[in-house]
């Protein structure tokens, strides 16, 4: 008798259709009015990631910052198996990061791809004091405030509301070169998948598309 033979088969969970991206995104926002309102529908129990380890079919990918207080599943309020994250300093996109997502969207097949900043973005800050000063950072650490330029460059580093301002400018524009991605260029234009850019509210947990 072998090993396969004596193992327990581990049961398969039926997943539910897959939602197109405007389904997606209800979803999400959904979610995020329920993390918002105190009223978490998961808690990410082990169970639940063992009942859904055997396969995956994700219904979106979001890409977001690092910042420690921005946990994604969390903020949408997403169980296991719900959604790719990808995270990124400023989600400032390198071929890691478009890799990432053209992954999740091909190969796994999810139909909407949100961009999500958050307010009191660090890596934004840096950004609007290095143009404002003249001074860089040295390393890596410059790649992403070089990334992030063009952003504050727009929006000005005189204006008071520089931070603020910037952060929204370079979700739009994160979605943007999402959107004018090789292989993400094909299906936006077939109306398979959607790239949308929304913004963290760190004091009322609350997401707002853009």
């Amino acid at each position: 008798m072998t090993l396969s033979e004596t193992a327990p088969t581990k049961p398969v969970t039926p997943l539910q259709p897959r939602p197109g991206p405007a389904e997606a995104l209800a979803d999400l926002l959904a979610g995020n009015r329920r993390f918002a309102a105190g009223r978490p529908r998961y808690g990410h129990h082990i169970a639940e990631a063992a009942a859904r380890s055997s396969t995956q079919e994700p219904y979106a990918v979001v890409l977001g910052c690092i910042d420690s207080r921005v946990p994604l599943e969390a903020v949408f309020d997403q169980n296991f198996g719900s959604i790719c994250v990808v995270r990124a300093g400023g989600h400032v996109l390198d071929r890691s990061v478009v890799g990432s997502v053209e992954f999740a969207v091909t190969e796994l097949h999810a139909p909407l791809v949100v961009v999500l900043g958050h307010e009191r973005c660090g890596a934004v800050a840096a950004t609007v004091e290095a143009l404002r000063t003249g001074v860089r950072p040295d390393g890596s650490l410059g790649y992403l405030v070089e990334e992030i330029s063009p952003a504050v460059a727009e929006v000005g580093v005189d204006d008071p509301e520089a931070v603020d301002k910037a952060l929204r400018r370079h979700v739009q524009r994160t979605v943007e070169q999402l959107r004018a991605a090789s292989h993400l260029a094909a299906p936006i234009a077939a109306d398979k998948i959607q790239v949308v850019g929304a913004v963290y509210d760190l004091d009322t947990g609350v997401v707002t598309l853009l």
